[in-house]
């Protein structure tokens, strides 16, 4: 009766989006990590996609919020409400047996911001609450045999984090973390926008530019979008149109970041797990990954094969879903390991 009436969620708590997996069901939330609330009561007026819609166009007694920043929780309260919010979406009330939950974070936060996190999934109804490292759960979700004694690399990059790990018998070898993801690549486009063209524009404008003409390696077409914003000089509203090699430009920064943070990694990866990524390639997983020609740019850069994962933006949710169906698995890995360091 237990068994039949509980659920196992995997949860990626994402800086942009959310994804939530229920064993049996698969991925079944999929929306932006963002809340809605009156000003002063803190009520809630929309969550997710209806939310997003609100960023930076409400009126003054309505706040749009994002609770997650850098893959950590910047508002504790507006967190919890958004999780509790997605979990009554999927699950019934009147189901008596509360959720496990396995919450993928990223191994840069710290004891308190994983707390946090643990926190806030147990305030929304969970029964029982863990964690596991964003790029262990997004090699479970992309299907690497991690138990094997291979080294595989990931590189999961994020909205708000990029985490680059390598991992042998079900554990993280090397691993390397930096917070900067899928915002930053916004950012970097809103700055350039305003120091080259003196026009003012939003979060999803520059969001759209990099999903829709983005690049990080010389095209054979060049694209071109046009927006609009306010002109920084007049105030008045303009619009530009604008192409991708002055997109790729704008992203040039935090691109060589996330490129010089890997070479960091495969250096810093023991000789025999090296060779085995040589064979096997690096495997990309978050919507950053699929930034039209960076796993291309990456393999040029380093001299490895890069992948992308299948349905490379829900694999931490997946892998933290699928966890507690691979949990004899690890068991197995860190006793095996456990004995061998006596």
């Amino acid at each position: 009766m237990f068994n039949k009436n509980a659920s196992d969620i995997g949860i990626d708590l994402g800086t942009c989006n959310t994804l939530i997996y229920i064993r049996g069901k698969g991925v079944v939330i999929n929306e932006p990590s963002v809340v809605a609330v009156e000003r002063g009561t803190k009520k809630i007026v929309a969550v997710g996609a209806d939310a997003k819609r609100m960023l930076w166009k409400t009126p003054g007694n309505i706040i749009a919020i994002r609770p997650m920043r850098d893959g950590v929780i910047a508002d504790l309260e507006s967190t919890e409400k958004m999780i509790r919010y997605f979990i009554s979406k999927v699950i019934p009330r009147y189901r008596f047996v509360k959720p496990r939950m396995m919450i993928g974070i990223p191994s840069c936060i710290t004891e308190v911001e994983k707390r946090a996190v643990q926190e806030s999934a147990l305030k929304a109804g969970a029964r029982d609450v863990d964690t596991i490292e964003e790029s262990l759960a997004a090699a479970i979700g992309a299907k690497i045999p991690i138990f094997e004694p291979v080294g595989h690399m990931i590189c999961d990059i994020g909205g708000g984090t990029t985490e680059i790990s390598v991992i042998s018998m079900g554990d993280m070898v090397v691993t390397n973390a930096i917070r900067l993801g899928g915002d930053e690549f916004d950012e970097a486009i809103i700055k350039h926008v305003r120091s080259v063209h003196n026009l003012i524009i939003g979060e999803q404008t520059a969001e759209r530019l990099k999903i829709e003409i983005g690049n990080a390696s010389p095209d054979k077409t060049i694209e071109k979008m046009e927006i609009k914003g306010t002109d920084a000089i007049t105030g008045l509203p303009r619009r530009l149109e604008i192409d991708s090699v002055e997109v790729r430009e704008a992203l040039k920064d935090p691109i060589t970041q996330i490129i010089d943070e890997i070479k960091v990694t495969l250096g810093q990866t023991p000789p025999e797990l090296a060779a085995d990524i040589v064979e096997h390639g690096i495997v990309m997983t978050g919507g950053g990954s699929l930034l039209k020609g960076l796993p291309k740019l990456i393999s040029k850069e380093t001299g490895v094969p890069v992948i992308v994962a299948e349905n490379a933006m829900d694999c931490v949710a997946l892998g933290a879903g699928m966890y507690f169906e691979n949990a004899r698995g690890f068991d197995n890995s860190r006793s095996i390991y456990d004995s061998l360091n006596g």
